[in-house]
């Protein structure tokens, strides 16, 4: 049997390596929750998936892409019909369709469409074959075209919102690192789940610390939730200021997890916060509505992000400020502390 103690302690790189991410580089998650770091060297058609593509690119940017590529088809076919003489399709003078070109553009935009005005006919078995080809990509294109689209709207997707800056401040006789979230939308997340990773440069590498939180799970998420991380002696964080955090080019990266009622699927959510997008010496300001003669509770999450200075008597009365003369890199003035 393997004496536990014997077995080395699991590395803490998270996937992302020991020697990202240095002083002089991006942040590795931004804040969108889309990583910085990329794969290179893969073979481009191994690599490329167009439906994954579709399916996580923006819907303005999706909707350009359809209507490129319905006008490249026809254009394609188009330059088809014109290529086997101007009398393979018959029809009404091409002057009154916009010329030659605008003839076949247009038939093929009828023909691809399954629409068939009947002003256009193809003369000739050539034609005739570039049509049935043409119907065949046509049933193909839309039928793709409407699978991707309703793909992309039933597929779940969180819309988690989190504060602008996180904070570190007192919290029930100690200090805390905490940034608070809602759910972005008006359906419900159940059973979300939080994890927060404290990434910093040390020497030469980057290190990786899950940090130990309050709470890692809520079962019901229908206002908001501060996730909180005390900071004590077993804490990563325990004892260090704001510009240390600034020198290690510290990153505090975050993933939710829960599942989307509506859907009865898993959802994820990413972000992170830098060194300089964390206050210290602030506390989150009040979130919650005055409760209405009905008696229901509710939130404005515009004030998500709302802080507001933290009291010195909070300060007075945290065990941190005892064992280590500062509160992870704020003090009060002395006079203020006496």
């Amino acid at each position: 049997m393997t004496n536990p103690q014997l077995q080395l302690e699991e590395p803490k790189d998270l996937g992302f390596g020991s020697i990202v991410g240095g002083a002089n580089e991006k942040r590795l998650l931004n804040r969108d929750g889309t990583f910085t770091s990329r794969r290179v060297g893969l073979p481009f058609l191994k690599s490329l998936s167009l439906y994954h593509y579709m399916l996580t690119i923006s819907w303005p940017r999706f909707f350009l892409f359809m209507i490129a590529g319905y006008l490249a088809a026809n254009l394609v076919f188009a330059l088809a019909y014109l290529s086997l003489g101007v009398n393979s399709l018959l029809a009404m003078s091409s002057a009154q369709m916009g010329g030659a070109f605008g003839r076949a553009f247009f038939f093929s935009v009828e023909t691809l469409a399954t629409i068939g005005y009947g002003n256009v006919t193809p003369n000739g078995v050539l034609p005739h074959l570039v049509m049935t080809i043409e119907s065949l990509v046509g049933l193909l294109i839309f039928a793709l075209g409407t699978g991707i689209l309703f793909a992309r709207f039933s597929r779940p997707t969180a819309a988690v919102m989190f504060s602008d800056r996180a904070v570190i401040a007192p919290y029930r006789g100690k200090t805390a690192f905490m940034f608070r979230t809602a759910n972005g939308r008006s359906n419900q997340l159940v059973q979300l789940e939080a994890i927060v990773l404290f990434s910093r440069i040390e020497g030469a590498a980057r290190r990786y610390d899950q940090l130990v939180l309050e709470r890692t799970r809520v079962v019901f998420y229908p206002l908001s939730w501060t996730v909180v991380h005390p900071i004590d002696e077993r804490s990563p964080l325990f004892g260090v200021e704001h510009d240390e955090l600034v020198a290690k080019d510290a990153e505090f990266m975050i993933l939710l997890t829960g599942i989307d009622e509506t859907f009865s699927q898993t959802v994820h959510a990413r972000s992170s916060y830098k060194a300089d997008e964390i206050v210290f010496g602030h506390r989150f300001g009040n979130i919650y509505n005055p409760v209405d003669d009905s008696g229901v509770v509710s939130i404005n999450v515009r004030k998500l992000s709302d802080l507001e200075p933290a009291e010195v008597d909070d300060y007075a009365h945290t065990s941190t400020w005892h064992h280590t003369g500062h509160f992870a890199g704020y003090a009060p003035p002395k006079a203020e502390r006496e």
